[in-house]
């Protein structure tokens, strides 16, 4: 297979998009870590020395439940979004992983860590649904 490479003007932008992705969920989960280290109680404006509800306690721990999940979720695209910056780095980002053709730029654009082509990846979403059956 013949070396295929990304000209100079896409891999600039898409270093670029990941760099600003990469600020922006950095910036995200530092916004949560802040909201959390503050406490529900105070986050929410009771201040008041009247014992807390138990209803209020369930609420708040869902709330921070529901942070955490987002939190991760937005480590776990950093971690992405990092492999992305190294693939673009070592003349391996761009294309697809199965089949070795360019991935649409479009799709890059949305998801600048896609390591599939669109046809790549249907192939392994149906595969996975036919094993959980």
């Amino acid at each position: 297979m013949a070396e295929k490479k990304l000209s100079a003007e896409k891999l600039k932008f898409f270093e670029d998009l990941i760099r600003a992705e990469l600020k922006e969920s950095m910036a995200y989960i530092e916004s949560i870590t802040k909201e959390q280290s503050v406490g529900s109680r105070e986050s929410s404006g009771d201040l008041s020395s009247y014992a807390y509800h138990q209803a209020d306690q369930g609420s708040d721990t869902q709330s921070m439940e529901h942070s955490v999940m987002m939190m991760e979720t937005e480590r776990e695209k950093i971690r992405n979004l990092n492999d992305a910056m190294r693939r673009l780095h070592d003349g391996r980002f761009g294309f697809c992983e199965m089949c070795g053709e360019e991935i649409l730029s479009a799709r890059l654009q949305m998801i600048p860590y896609a390591t599939l082509c669109i046809d790549c990846k249907e192939k392994m979403e149906t595969k996975k649904r036919k094993q959980r059956r």
